[in-house]
Parts: C-alpha cells; structure tokens; sequence
C-alpha cells in the first residue's frame, strides 16, 4: 500500500476492490439496460466506470485504467469513453427528478412541523 492509497480507501495499484466490482456486477444484474461509461484519470481519482441503467439511475466506481474496459467486457454491457460521448440524457433526466422528488420531501416535512 502506498503513502497516499490510505486517503483513497485504501485501493492498491490497480485502483479497486474486489467489493467494488462484486457491487458493480450486482448492479449491472439487478438494473436493465446498463451501460458504463469511463471516465479519465483526475489528479485525485483513478479511471472511474459510471453505470446508468435504462431508467437513467447511475453508480461510479474507481476501476482502473485496466479494469475499465475488461470490467464491461466481463458485464457484457456496452462501454463508452465519457470524454467522446458525454453522459447520456436520461442520466441527467434521472438527477433532475431526483432532486424535485428530494424538493417536494422536504417542503412536505415543512408542512407537517409547521402544522404541529
């Protein structure tokens, strides 16, 4: 282990774990319509898999830049270079919704505390 992989969650050389692909392989297998996109490498994170299923709901991972292609391979889901495509719309589509849902939540427990 590294100087700095104890301020990364403690990920070797190959930038994951093996709970992280068993998670990205139970959301590949519990979600339709799963596609990844990779994203590069940033001065703080490694190559990193973004999942989005068909209902645009997504989960990012560190994977490598080994892991990222071989990981999709593996999945047998279609892979995609984020930096070429960009992020698909119904991934927007699904944080907008998330956010009114989160809203109107939270306007709702307003409601209530004031009602008391």
């Amino acid at each position: 282990m590294g100087l700095l992989d104890r301020f990364r969650g403690g990920r070797g050389s190959t930038g994951h774990t093996a709970s992280d692909i068993r998670y990205l392989a139970d959301w590949v297998r519990t979600h339709t319509g799963v596609e990844a996109y990779i994203e590069p490498k940033t001065t703080v994170t490694d190559v990193t898999a973004v999942l989005v299923a068909a209902d645009g709901e997504w989960t990012r991972r560190i994977v490598g830049e080994s892991g990222a292609r071989r990981l999709a391979d593996r999945l047998g889901i279609p892979v995609y270079d984020v930096g070429r495509t960009g992020y698909p719309q119904r991934m927007r589509d699904y944080d907008a919704r998330r956010r009114i849902e989160r809203k109107r939540a939270f306007d709702a427990e307003l409601r209530d505390l004031s009602a008391e």
